[in-house]
């Protein structure tokens, strides 16, 4: 997109509900008619589904080399140090009051800017050429760098926003970063309309700046009811991401490059296989624990990134990048990895197997799914499926390989259209390959044991109890929506009261389209899954807590949900990014229970109106 198209775009959001209805109608018009400014490359019509009518050009596998181990970003001094109030004066957006800020404190602080890098190579048989991405530890990468940080230590990621303003090509030069699916305020949780730059401001936001500080308390849900300083130990997390979140941009945002790693640890997952602690389990730690990231893309003739501002059904990539490469390599040790796989999107879905040279399948044990470790490990596992924005942990035992060999990690789900996967194939497409070139320096310690994350119980007297809403994720009029309508930052579809719960029945009661669902602010738990009018078990692995829900065709998933600890605004929203920039999102607000005491200061919500009606028992 031009920056004359994006200043046209960004004035039609500066305020209220008549700005934000102008977009919609925006995003409406043709793509024939509006394909010029918003198509970076010139790219051939798009056929029904987002699949264009071109393929990729050719690439060169196992060209370029993975570092053998990651570097997570060093913390820093920042100045002007944090407040609890936005430090305008020096440049921070004019955002609500973190949360708890006093209470919680700070023991570490970093800084990410959001820059252009005019030279990544996704692979030596395409040009270099200009991605968005976080400079940190010196260096501007894609995905951005990882993050390291541990329950009982609040952080403060100081994110700021350097894109070009003038750029030409996709993509609009705010940013919203999400910290999926952090226990986090609203002020720091990445709102999609709360988007900045040093001349922009979204709808719930302030005013522009040069950058915004997220107080990230790393605790866990359940502090209030825990009173022990930390929360409930048993809604930790481990692996999370943070991305882009701006309104309507979403996808070509991350499309472009701006998402990265953010790992969690603590006594449990203390990320340390040589720990003492009885508790810790000792899993495969750094270097051996490596995380991964997986996005579709699609190049012009040319080898050159494109993306469909316009079409709602967007351009499904035909090319899968690792860590932002095409057909990388990576270089292990014999001995047992930890592996955090993340679908980054942003619209195609995964089956990975791990196969050897002649495709024979391979085990490995399957222990966390969206972040959160499985109460048990799933041994002798042959597949991750993976829907946008899920992750998944797996342990690869290498020590039974001969040095020299080489594994592939495998794509078996076919998908020919952005709005639902297809079929699955057999041998599938190679993506990443591994090879098996040395010993380890030392014993291998690590472990996988039997018992890894306690869940905490479901009451059905509680479930019986609870309220219930229900979300529907349909197509209307050509676009995406939630309930009937199309996203709108300034209505709020929900309020429930903060520290209590509820359950959210996710309906998707067509065929033809599948929605990997994503719940903002805390984790769920699958009480139920119904299709074509027929209850089926919940396999396995989605049976501990998650933040994405795949709702397949004709489907009904009930999930019950906790909110504790802040207040404020929050969305729920299809994270195939393609649908949720064409409107399937919708707001909710946590809102005090004035009967209890107050978790710290109230953010501003933003203006909001009555919207749709809460549907089922309303608290």
């Amino acid at each position: 997109m031009n920056s004359s198209c994006t200043d046209r775009i960004g004035a039609q959001l500066t305020s209220g509900k008549a700005q934000v209805e102008s977009r919609r109608s925006f995003l409406k018009l043709s793509a024939a008619a509006m394909a010029t400014p918003l198509i970076a490359r010139s790219i051939p019509a798009i056929a029904e589904g987002g699949n264009s009518g071109q393929s990729s050009p050719p690439t060169t596998p196992w060209a370029i080399e993975l570092p053998t181990e990651i570097t997570p970003i060093e913390p820093t001094t920042l100045d002007p140090a944090p407040t609890e109030a936005a430090n305008t004066a020096a440049g921070e957006v004019p955002r609500a009051p973190h949360q708890r800020f006093n209470e919680l404190g700070i023991a570490e602080t970093y800084e990410m800017t959001a820059m252009e890098r005019p030279d990544w190579v996704f692979n030596p048989a395409y040009p270099p050429q200009p991605v968005w991405g976080f400079q940190g530890n010196g260096i501007v990468s894609t995905p951005g760098p990882v993050c390291v940080g541990h329950y009982g230590r609040p952080m403060v990621v100081r994110f700021r926003n350097a894109l070009p303003q003038d750029h030409q090509g996709f993509g609009s030069p705010e940013i919203s970063v999400h910290l999926h699916n952090a226990h986090t305020a609203s002020e720091s949780d990445g709102f999609p309309a709360d988007f900045f730059s040093p001349n922009k401001a979204g709808p719930t936001l302030g005013g522009p700046g040069q950058f915004k500080d997220h107080h990230y308390g790393n605790i866990c849900a359940g502090f209030d009811e825990f009173q022990n300083g930390i929360g409930d130990l048993r809604e930790a997390l481990g692996t999370l991401f943070y991305h882009d979140h701006t309104m309507d941009f979403t996808g070509p945002n991350v499309y472009k490059g701006l998402m990265g790693f953010y790992l969690l640890f603590d006594e449990i997952d203390s990320g340390n296989e040589r720990d003492p602690n009885p508790a810790a389990l000792r899993l495969p730690s750094f270097p051996y624990d490596y995380p991964l990231a997986f996005s579709d893309k699609r190049f012009d003739q040319d080898g050159i990134l494109t993306w469909n501002q316009v079409d709602p059904d967007g351009v499904l990539g035909d090319k899968i990048t690792v860590n932002g490469i095409i057909e990388p390599f990576l270089r292990v040790a014999a001995r047992k990895y930890r592996f955090r796989l993340l679908n980054g999107g942003p619209s195609r879905f995964y089956q990975f197997h791990l196969v050897d040279a002649s495709n024979a399948e391979q085990t490995f044990t399957y222990i966390a799914n969206d972040g959160n470790l499985l109460p048990a490990p799933l041994r002798n596992h042959t597949q991750v499926n993976l829907g946008v924005a899920e992750r998944g942990d797996i342990v690869v035992d290498f020590s039974a390989y001969p040095l020299g060999t080489e594994l592939f990690l495998v794509n078996r789900q076919e998908q020919t259209t952005t709005r639902r996967p297809d079929g699955v194939t057999s041998p599938g497409t190679r993506v990443l390959k591994f090879v098996v070139d040395r010993q380890p320096p030392e014993q291998d310690l690590s472990q996988v044991p039997d018992t890894l994350r306690e869940l905490r119980p479901l009451d059905p007297a509680e479930i019986a109890a609870a309220p219930v809403r229900r979300w529907e994720f349909e197509r209307r009029n050509g676009m995406w929506a939630v309930n009937g309508q199309f996203f709108d930052p300034t209505r709020t579809s929900a309020r429930v009261r903060q520290g209590t719960a509820e359950v959210w029945e996710l309906v998707n009661d067509h065929g033809g389209w599948v929605h990997p669902v994503h719940i903002h602010f805390e984790e769920g738990r699958i009480i139920s899954k119904v299709v074509e009018d027929v209850e089926v078990p919940v396999p396995p692995h989605e049976q501990g807590r998650k933040d994405v829900y795949v709702l397949g065709e004709n489907t009904i998933l009930r999930v019950f949900l906790r909110f504790r600890d802040f207040v404020g605004k929050h969305p729920i929203h299809c994270h195939n990014m393609i649908h949720e920039d064409h409107a399937m999102m919708a707001r909710w607000d946590i809102e005090l229970d004035p009967s209890g005491p107050s978790p710290g200061t109230s953010p501003a919500a933003g203006p909001s109106s009555s919207g749709t009606p809460d549907t089922g028992g309303t608290p």
